[in-house]
């Protein structure tokens, strides 16, 4: 939870980049409060046939904070710039996948708008982040192409942990596109716990991917995505996708990058600020539709 006493900002704050880049090309967007306010970042589909649902209203939400339904008094629908870390597995099981790994990741990138930032963080034994955050996307698509390889183990917590601290300064909505064919193997900081109570605490969103991944013929037989990404996603309000064909990774990364353009921004001003971990549950009024949100928040002022 974050301390809006004059601004409350849900907007890409471009890191400082070199003198040659352009600067920005749109202001950030600012939302005004005046009170400490708990933001709900929310995804809405129908359940039917699961497209994206963005045109509903404030009165069509209702938040409940430990089953305790609350007043809503932030309210937005319009694209929200995001901050992303693109975080892959490139680990010797996706020996046969890399490519189309790649291309996905292209299509996640193209996407992007001129007020959304990306850096990407590849991992097997080595975690290997991109140079800058940046809203350069042939930048972005240069170094998917030229600097991503594979390797080994797959230290899957610890690349989430070291996305985290690196967009911990960077404000607004902040995001972790995950995906990974494989189990954590040689995480040497970082646990599944560790990495979700630390989302929780710092308001980070998380996306997975996952693949059934076909082996090298050398290896023999498949891979299964941890099941601990699933459970990441959900207590962030992401999404989870599970995949047992790599030619799919395109559309699903396409996919990602519509929801994150088509989001609501709820919030509602804490009662109790106690310091726990309270339960967040967003419903939508409307019948049909399902919504995506954090599963909950730090009760603990900030500032």
């Amino acid at each position: 939870m974050k301390r809006v006493a004059a601004l409350f900002l849900l907007a890409a704050t471009v890191q400082a980049a070199p003198r040659q880049d352009p600067p920005p090309q749109q202001p950030q967007a600012v939302f005004r409060t005046s009170v400490q306010t708990v933001p709900v970042i929310a995804t809405v589909i129908d359940k039917n046939d699961g497209r994206l649902v963005a045109d509903l209203d404030q009165k069509d939400f209702q938040v409940f904070d430990d089953g305790k339904p609350q007043t809503i008094n932030l309210f937005e629908k319009d694209i929200q710039p995001f901050s992303v870390m693109i975080t892959l597995d490139t680990s010797g099981s996706m020996t046969n996948s890399l490519e189309l790994l790649k291309e996905a990741a292209e299509a996640f990138v193209i996407r992007l708008l001129p007020d959304d930032q990306a850096r990407i963080i590849n991992f097997d034994d080595r975690i290997k982040p991109s140079p800058r955050f940046t809203n350069n996307r042939d930048e972005l698509i240069r170094y998917i192409h030229e600097d991503i390889d594979y390797g080994n183990a797959t230290r899957l917590w610890d690349a989430v942990d070291e996305s985290m601290t690196a967009m911990a300064n960077i404000k607004g909505k902040r995001v972790i596109l995950l995906f990974t064919d494989g189990n954590d193997e040689g995480s040497r900081s970082s646990s599944l716990d560790d990495v979700i109570k630390r989302a929780q605490a710092e308001e980070f969103m998380v996306y997975s991917i996952g693949l059934h991944s076909v082996l090298p013929a050398y290896l023999g037989g498949t891979t299964k995505p941890d099941k601990g990404i699933r459970r990441l996603a959900e207590e962030t309000g992401g999404g989870y996708f599970e995949l047992t064909r790599a030619a799919d990774l395109n559309q699903t990364f396409t996919r990602v990058a519509d929801e994150l353009h088509r989001q609501y921004v709820l919030g509602f001003t804490p009662q109790n600020l106690d310091g726990k971990l309270h339960k967040l549950d967003l419903k939508v009024l409307k019948p049909g539709l399902i919504a995506r949100a954090r599963k909950s928040y730090l009760a603990t002022p900030n500032g």
